[in-house]
């Protein structure tokens, strides 16, 4: 592959100021197994501040000696590149940061010090007509590139120690590099036996790794190795409690097989973070909520209490606020029943309404995952297909207040009152007709009814808004009988 002109360039401004330079770490993997890479690096035996003095308008916020140098390109696009010093480093004392940072004087040092072989080999640009490349690889790494192995550099346990985020990094090349590729025994034997040292890690470090497994080609595989190296259970304890528990007639699969197995089919389909962190969490309650053993079991309530679960890991792991509702808005709601036989128009309204519109896509996507993943043969039955053309049919039709063709000022000025409570009442009482038949979603009719429920008094108006929410709780307890059963 072609290195870019501007890593060309940042190399021979190093070059021209009389200090050596190497195309470095995981961009130096990708280029030679034909990959494009994301990052560029390059490593010099120049310190920082004579970096600086090389590119002036560069920036070094940190100890370890790693200059960002940014270069306008012909697109307008600012293209990065990373210039760190040669450095060696002693003792981690919290297995994050070394406590002590030294330069080192050769680019075999500091490729000592890295992870994994495969990233701890050195490209350099060396003038000449051909313009040709030289490889240092004091560690092999390109036999193991070539036989696809991921092996520490040195000692594991040492790797592991300077930094314990290598224990799932590990996991994650193992994963997104292809599921052909494997973690060298002795390797493998060290994440093992240290996994509780990933306690060590931000949570915010290990949400970024995991996130990468899950939205792989190859997540299913990648979940499968955090079980066996021990790494899940200090990551997501709560899906390891699946693991080995049967279910009932409905699955073929324990709840922890049937978890991974929805995953596998959100990759498959090229569903989006949402979806995939849905499908593999829909069912972490099912072991707490778990009644009876055998082909009569049952678990009540469990998509309930998994949407709190799964909310509580997400803000664990520090994953956006916008994916934790949206993921516990998915699993809340993934028990919905529906029969075309049965379910009415004003019953697919009250489910828009509940779950929202904009959820309703990746809401039939969980479902098609949860299907495939308890081993159905048909991702879209008649049913499910029926159900999507009834959402498209309901979906211009009023499902909130601020739909209708009243609004609160107008409510007011029927009322002869100032806003407050019984407003929102009696909007409320209106949208639950207009639910039932949005025909009547028409301005005059609201003022009517509007002139018709003011002679209520605010207990009475209360009362039937308990009515109401009593309908939906009986319709979602509905749901959950009748459900086609997972």
């Amino acid at each position: 592959m072609e290195i870019p002109k501007e890593v060309k360039l940042v190399i021979k401004n190093l070059k021209k100021a009389n200090f050596e330079a190497y195309i470095v770490g995981g961009c130096v993997r990708d280029v030679l197994r034909k990959a494009i890479p994301k990052d560029w690096d390059v490593a010099t035996n120049a310190n920082p501040k004579e970096i600086q003095k090389v590119f002036p308008d560069s920036f070094y916020k940190n100890k370890f000696g790693t200059v960002t140098v940014k270069i306008p390109t012909n697109k307008k696009d600012i293209f990065e590149v990373e210039i760190t010093t040669y450095r060696n480093e002693e003792k981690y004392t919290d297995k994050r940061h070394p406590d002590k940072v030294n330069w080192a004087k050769t680019i075999e040092e500091d490729l000592a010090r890295r992870d994994f072989t495969v990233n701890a080999i050195a490209l350099k640009l060396t003038d000449g007509k051909k313009k040709e490349i030289t490889i240092t690889d004091p560690f092999l790494g390109r036999k193991d590139l070539k036989n696809k192995i991921i092996k520490a550099v040195g000692e594991p346990k040492k790797r592991f120690s300077e930094d314990a985020l290598r224990l799932l990094r590990a996991v994650r090349f193992a994963t997104t590099l292809g599921v052909d590729w494997k973690i060298e025994q002795k390797t493998l034997s060290a994440i093992k036996k240290n996994a509780p040292w990933l306690q060590a890690i931000s949570k915010e470090r290990i949400k970024e790794e995991f996130e990468k497994i899950i939205m792989s080609e190859y997540a299913y595989d990648g979940l499968m190795l955090l079980h066996k190296t021990n790494l899940l259970k200090y990551i997501i304890p709560e899906l390891e409690k699946g693991f080995g528990v049967s279910q009932n007639r409905h699955h073929i699969y324990t709840i922890f097989q049937h978890a991974l197995l929805s995953l596998k089919y959100a990759v498959k389909y090229n569903y989006n973070l949402n979806v995939r962190l849905a499908a593999l969490f829909h069912d972490i309650a099912k072991p707490q909520t778990k009644s009876g053993e055998g082909p009569d079991a049952t678990f009540y309530n469990h998509d309930i209490v998994g949407a709190k679960i799964a909310m509580g890991i997400l803000e664990r792991l520090r994953f956006p606020k916008k994916t934790v509702e949206k993921v516990g808005t998915l699993i809340r709601n993934h028990m919905f029943f529906y029969d075309p036989e049965v379910v009415t128009e004003s019953s697919v309204r009250r489910l828009l309404k509940k779950v929202g519109k904009e959820n309703m896509e990746e809401l039939v996507q969980l479902r098609i995952t949860d299907r495939k993943g308890s081993g159905v043969p048909k991702a879209r039955p008649y049913r499910l297909r029926h159900f999507e053309y009834m959402v498209s049919k309901v979906s211009r039709d009023p499902i909130s207040v601020q739909m209708l063709k009243i609004n609160g000022n107008e409510i007011m000025k029927i009322l002869k009152t100032k806003s407050g409570p019984r407003v929102g009442l009696v909007l409320n009482a209106l949208l639950s007709e207009v639910l039932d038949d949005p025909k009547k979603n028409k301005k005059e009719f609201l003022k009517k009814r509007t002139k018709e429920l003011a002679k209520l008094n605010e207990k009475e108006l209360k009362a039937k808004e308990k009515r109401v929410k009593e309908k939906k709780i009986e319709v979602d307890q509905e749901d959950k009988n009748k459900f086609w059963i997972k």
